[in-house]
């Protein structure tokens, strides 16, 4: 049986592919494959899942984008090799962007690294990194004033890079992009790139993280921080309900 078929829940929910996207990374935790490893072929990985090679093949472009898989014409499919700080390499390789044990493990994290870097950057952002800051919070508002995602996503990345690098700590700089990047794959393979309606809130908590390092108040800054993950996870949970059970 094919695996739209077999596997897809309603249209409106998620496709096959998808669905066998996040089996293809369930099977390389369960092979304990590690970045560089080699594949089975999409002919392997289509009988193994009982879908179609065009299903397995959608799959992989997905992963590939994301820095999962890499294809290799004409010698296969092998784990990526993500040569990061905190890469793949070390311990992104098990996250599995459809477990919601692993989405609110990943937000717990983020709370951490976000507080801190943000408590840090009220003391330590120069005058160049607080601009740079404020850039990238005005590019997130007009991206979510003008209506177009992809500018509000390009400035969110901006604004919470921007105080990473504000706290002058090259680890926090390194857990934020990584951590970031893991949950954009939860983002396109569970949720089809869109996550709710937070983004009119997100603009406010971005300008009080802003505003609370721009005065040097680090208590300030952290609870501005905490506050935007919490509420951007409780959205995450809003929508995933909302997707589940309509």
């Amino acid at each position: 049986m094919d695996a739209e078929a077999a596997y897809a829940p309603p249209a409106s929910y998620r496709p096959g592919y998808e669905l066998v996207a996040e089996r293809i990374l369930q099977l390389i935790a369960e092979l304990e494959l590690r970045p560089g490893d080699r594949m089975p072929t999409e002919n392997e990985l289509a009988g193994r899942m009982g879908t179609s090679r065009t299903v397995v093949r959608e799959a992989v472009k997905i992963l590939s984008a994301l820095g999962r898989v890499r294809a290799h014409k004409g010698r296969g499919l092998y784990v990526a090799d993500d040569e990061g700080m905190l890469g793949s390499s070390r311990w992104g390789g098990f996250f599995l962007p459809t477990d919601l044990d692993h989405v609110y493990m990943l937000f717990e994290f983020r709370r951490v690294q976000e507080t801190a870097a943000a408590r840090h950057a009220a003391t330590r952002a120069t005058p160049a990194e607080l601009r740079a800051i404020e850039v990238a919070a005005e590019l997130c508002k007009e991206g979510h004033v003008t209506g177009q995602a992809a500018l509000f996503d390009q400035g969110d990345d901006d604004f919470h890079l921007a105080i990473a690098a504000a706290s002058h700590n090259q680890f926090l700089v390194a857990a934020v992009r990584e951590a970031r990047r893991l949950q954009r794959q939860s983002n396109i393979i569970g949720l089809n790139g869109a996550v709710g309606d937070h983004t009119a809130e997100a603009v406010e908590e971005h300008a009080a993280i802003y505003r609370a390092i721009r005065d040097g108040d680090q208590d300030a800054a952290a609870a501005a921080a905490a506050v935007h993950v919490d509420r951007t996870l409780e959205d995450y949970r809003r929508e995933i309900q909302r997707r589940v059970f309509g």
